[in-house]
């Protein structure tokens, strides 16, 4: 009599089978869970920055550099060119108005002074000559006009007489007639005689005035020839500083070469480089601030270049009171600039959770303390110090400012003291 055998239920395939089945859907509930937000992270506070959103005073400003640079700059190039031949001073010297800096040598334009001064005592010699020639000339007309003068009297003497005469039939009509014909003679004559002197008198001023006119046309242009001569020693225009001397005895300076520069020491002035993204917020009178030996001072624009270069446009900016003691050319400033006037803001200090959230959310603390949690923010302007919050946040809420690089997805954090 056969025995029936019981078939297993379970064999080692479905045991396998059914395992496997298990561990996929424990997975996908493990990632199921993962991203529903429920995943928390432990992190000790001690690696934390925790800071409190608080109402304050905010001004939005940019970090910029500025280089101390003086308050003005005379360029010095050679007005004419030639070779150095003597150099007074060395660079960085200290300058008064005037005083000699190099000496430059043109012969050619020494002889053209040497030309021009020849040129000038010819055209006064000349003018010497002219002017003794109209003197005689003058003299000559005033002479034959006295003849006539006299010549008139006497005709009209005789011509008087002759009348009287001839009334009293002293002499005959013929007589009286030629007295009076030599009368009207001499008058006529006398009449010529003042045309031609005046026509004299203003031929020798025009003559007189045409020659000093060219006279003082070749003295002016031999006094610009002695100033360009006088151009090849180069003097200080202003009282400062030399900086940048580029001459050599023996060297050789075109015209308009320059030649180095005159650093007003008077007072100083910062030349800020700032990136063209501001470039339609920066106006002069802004103001900036910086610290300098644990002290605050001021600043404001005074003038903005508008070209842009490697992506940056400058500014000069000068000191709005005092000047800080012990500054220096050529330092280096840190300077905040002000892009707004001030205003009552919530506040939260910057941090590095700006760059995984871009602003949109941050990590705000429990009232408890244990632990932090995502919530949606929105930030506006932003300064050296602070963003400005405009929405997410209130008065006394703590968060965490620090970087969110290994926090992954975790949507929240377990605080661990």
């Amino acid at each position: 009599m056969d025995v029936p055998i019981e078939k297993k239920k379970f064999t080692k395939s479905k045991l396998l089978m059914i395992g496997a089945g298990v561990a996929i859907v424990a997975l996908i509930v493990f990632v199921i869970i993962n991203s529903s937000g429920n995943s928390k992270l432990n992190v000790e506070k001690e690696r934390l920055s925790i800071n409190e959103a608080r109402s304050g005073i905010f001004q939005e400003n940019i970090p910029v550099n500025g280089v101390v640079m003086p308050i003005s700059t005379i360029y010095l190039d050679a007005i004419e060119g030639g070779r150095v031949e003597e150099k007074y001073v060395e660079d960085g010297a200290i300058m008064k108005k005037g005083e000699p800096i190099l000496r430059l040598s043109n012969t050619d334009l020494e002889l053209s002074l040497v030309n021009q001064e020849t040129s000038v005592y010819n055209l006064l010699t000349q003018m010497q000559i002219s002017k003794n020639a109209a003197t005689q000339n003058t003299i000559n007309r005033l002479n034959q006009y006295t003849d006539v003068e006299s010549s008139l009297i006497e005709a009209k003497r005789v011509y008087d007489l002759n009348k009287k005469l001839y009334e009293k039939n002293a002499i005959a009509r013929q007589e009286l007639i030629k007295s009076e014909n030599e009368y009207n003679y001499q008058k006529e004559r006398m009449q010529l005689a003042n045309q031609i002197l005046q026509q004299d008198s203003v031929a020798t001023k025009q003559e007189q005035s045409q020659v000093q006119n060219s006279y003082q046309r070749t003295q002016n242009a031999l006094e610009l020839m002695r100033r360009k001569v006088a151009d090849l020693v180069v003097k200080a225009p202003v009282d400062g500083q030399l900086t940048s001397l580029d001459a050599e005895i023996g060297q050789s300076k075109n015209k308009g070469e320059r030649l180095g520069q005159i650093d007003v020491l008077s007072g100083f002035k910062v030349r800020v480089d700032i990136d063209e993204h501001y470039i339609s917020r920066i106006y002069t009178g802004q103001q900036g601030s910086f610290t300098f030996n644990n002290n605050q001072y001021f600043l404001v624009i005074k003038k903005v270049y508008t070209q842009v270069t490697n992506g940056r446009f400058q500014v000069d900016m000068e000191f709005e009171n005092e000047v800080p003691e012990g500054i220096r050319r050529g330092q280096t400033l840190q300077i905040r600039v002000a892009l707004s006037q001030e205003k009552q803001a919530l506040l939260i200090p910057k941090g590095g959770f700006f760059q995984q959230t871009g602003g949109n959310w941050i990590f705000k603390v429990s009232e408890n303390g244990d632990s932090a949690y995502k919530v949606d923010i929105s930030l506006g302007s932003q300064n050296t110090e602070y963003y400005e919050v405009l929405s997410g946040l209130q008065p006394g809420d703590k968060v965490i400012t620090s970087s969110y690089d290994n926090y992954g997805n975790v949507e929240e954090l377990v605080l661990k003291d």
